[in-house]
């Protein structure tokens, strides 16, 4: 069966500094048509950063839209056209003042598809060397390690509702269990 719906009609309604919001009315696939509200996002890199004891990296930061405090990998954006490997790089040093080895690419993620086309592009790696963060003007973080097994207790018990976060958490541990980082 045909599932691809037709795009008939764009309406670009706001183009912000990171995101861009559009309607589209589209054909479906019983040829009635529909419409669709849409989030345009560069996209996103995630990683897990293990220490030689099996210690994961997070940071804490506010998170404006739910109003608090959030523990997550350490993230960011994608610049136009930046490799996601050198992007996650990028980001872990800027966040944690790691510098990774064994990096091991655990794919991508759709962290809401029902409204916007972001992929997150997730890995994980080694800590290699500990240095300075250097965050953003804007940014506030703590980082903080949290051991492998603990981590997945709390992705488990509900402690961290950050979708990229519980995905990096279990695989990397995975990848722990297999031996293969």
């Amino acid at each position: 069966m045909e599932l691809n719906e037709k795009t008939l009609k764009r309406k670009d309604l706001y183009a912000g500094k990171v995101l861009h919001f559009h309607v589209d009315k589209v054909e479906l696939i019983n040829g009635r048509t529909s419409t669709r509200e849409c989030v345009d996002h560069p996209g996103g890199v995630s990683v897990a950063v293990l220490t030689e004891k099996n210690e994961m990296l997070f940071v804490r930061q506010f998170r404006y839209p739910y109003k608090e405090v959030v523990l997550e990998a350490p993230a960011g954006k994608l610049e136009m056209g930046e490799d996601p490997l050198e992007a996650v790089k990028r980001e872990q040093r800027e966040e944690t003042g790691t510098i990774g080895r064994d990096y091991v690419n655990l794919g991508k993620l759709y962290p809401s598809p029902g409204y916007t086309n972001e992929v997150i592009y997730l890995y994980a790696c080694r800590a290699q060397a500990f240095g300075e963060t250097d965050f953003d003007e804007d940014e506030f973080l703590e980082v903080e390690k949290i051991p492998m097994e603990k981590a997945v207790r709390m992705v488990m018990d509900g402690e961290i509702p950050d979708s990229k976060t519980q995905v990096l958490v279990l695989k990397a541990a995975r990848l722990l269990q297999d031996g293969k980082i």
